[in-house]
C-alpha cells in the first residue's frame, strides 16, 4: 500500500511541512527505516538518529524543525505512528461474532449479542457476559462470572468463579485470576488452609499482561481500580484493593490486604509487604522492597524503600567505600594504631 505525506497526516490530523506529495510504502522505526518509509521521533534526544536515518519522511514532535524531508508534527508521535502504521498493515477484521461448535458454554450462562467464544473454551454455570466480549481458544470462566462489554480474553487465560469485570477489560495469555489467597493457620503441627471465599473484581479499562495472577479476596475482593495497567508476570495477593490509573511493571508482587492510592507507579521487580498503604501518585523504582506504610506523592528507592534522594546519597557513599577505608587504613597507621 503506497500513500502520500499529506494522506497520512490527515489521519492523525498533524501538520505537514515539506513535500506532502511524497509517495510512502510503508512505516519503521528510525533504526530499521529505509527510503519510502516513514518513522517517528518522539523525542528531541532522537533527532541524531532522526538525521542519520534513511527513512523519508517522520512523524515528529511541535518542536522539531524540518531538516529537508518532510515531517508530520503532532503532539503524541508515538500514538500518531501507531495509527498509521495499523492503517499501512490493514490488518483484517475481526471475524463475525460466533461461538465455535468445540467450546463448551453452559446452558444457564448468558452471553449478550456480538459475543465470540473460540475453540475449547469453556463458560460455567450463570455467568453473564457482556455485548461484543471476545473469549479467545482455551480460555475457562468459571461459575456466576460477570463480565462488561467489550472484554477481550486471550487464550488459555483462566477466571475462577465469581469473577468481576468491567468494561473493556483487556486480560493477556495464561494469566489467572481469582485464585485461592495464600492463607494458612498452623493448628496442630499442620498448616491448615484459610477458605478463600471473596472474588477479585477488575474495574473499566483494567488491562492485566500475561502470566500474571490476581488472587480472591478471603471474604470480600480483591480490586483493581478503573484505568489501570499490570505488566507480565505481576503477582496480587488476596484482599488487596489497587487504585485507579496505576502501573505496575513486570515482576511485581504485592502482599496481601495492601492498597494504593491513585497513579501509582512500581517498576520492574519491586516487592511490597502485607497490610501497607502506598498513597496517591507514589513512584517505586525497580527492584525496591517496601515494607512500611508510603506517603502520596513520595518517590521510593533500594531495599528497604527509602525517599529517592536519601538512597541516592545511600549508593554514592556506598561507591566510595573501598577510597574510605584506605583513607582510615593510613590515618591508623599515621597514629600508630593497630588495623582491625
Amino acid at each position: 500500500m503506497t500513500i502520500t505525506v499529506r494522506h497520512l497526516a490527515e489521519w492523525v490530523r498533524g501538520e505537514v511541512l515539506g513535500d506532502g506529495d511524497l509517495p510512502i510504502s510503508n512505516a519503521r522505526t528510525l533504526a530499521e527505516a529505509q527510503p519510502g518509509d516513514i518513522t517517528f521521533v518522539e523525542h528531541d534526544k532522537h533527532l541524531t538518529a532522526w538525521h542519520g536515518s534513511r527513512a523519508s519522511a517522520a512523524i515528529v514532535p511541535l518542536s522539531v524543525p524540518v531538516n529537508g524531508r518532510p515531517i508530520i508534527r503532532v503532539a503524541d508521535p508515538l500514538m500518531a505512528f501507531a495509527r498509521v502504521v495499523q492503517q499501512l498493515r490493514g490488518r483484517p477484521q475481526e471475524q463475525a461474532p460466533d461461538i465455535s461448535p468445540a467450546s463448551h458454554v453452559h446452558p444457564k450462562a448468558k452471553l449478550a449479542p456480538g459475543v465470540r467464544v473460540g475453540p475449547f473454551a469453556v463458560v460455567g454455570e450463570h455467568t453473564e457476559i457482556g455485548a461484543n466480549t471476545t473469549i479467545h481458544a482455551g480460555v475457562v470462566v468459571g461459575r456466576y462470572c460477570k463480565l462488561g462489554e467489550d472484554v477481550t480474553l486471550h487464550p488459555h487465560t483462566v477466571l475462577y468463579d465469581e469473577c468481576v469485570l468491567g468494561n473493556r477489560v483487556v486480560i493477556h495469555a495464561n494469566s489467572v485470576i481469582g485464585a485461592d489467597g495464600f492463607g494458612y493457620r498452623v493448628q496442630n503441627g499442620r498448616h491448615v488452609k484459610v477458605p478463600q471465599l471473596g472474588w477479585v473484581e477488575l474495574e473499566d479499562d483494567v488491562e492485566v499482561g500475561a502470566c500474571t495472577t490476581i488472587d480472591r479476596g478471603t471474604f470480600g475482593p480483591t480490586r483493581v481500580g478503573a484505568g489501570t495497567k499490570i505488566d507480565n508476570l505481576v503477582m496480587i495477593g488476596h484482599n488487596c484493593t489497587i487504585g485507579k490509573h496505576n502501573i505496575l511493571c513486570s515482576q511485581v508482587g504485592i502482599a496481601g490486604s495492601t492498597s494504593t492510592g491513585d497513579y501509582v507507579i512500581m517498576a520492574g521487580q519491586v516487592g511490597v509487604a502485607d497490610h501497607l498503604t502506598i498513597g496517591d501518585g507514589v513512584t517505586i523504582m525497580a527492584k525496591s522492597g517496601v515494607s512500611g506504610n508510603v506517603a502520596s506523592g513520595a518517590r521510593v528507592l533500594g531495599m528497604p524503600a527509602r525517599p529517592h534522594k536519601e538512597q541516592v546519597r545511600i549508593l554514592m557513599t556506598m561507591d566510595k567505600l573501598p577510597e574510605i577505608r584506605k583513607d582510615v587504613t593510613r590515618i591508623k597507621k599515621h597514629l600508630g594504631l593497630e588495623e582491625t
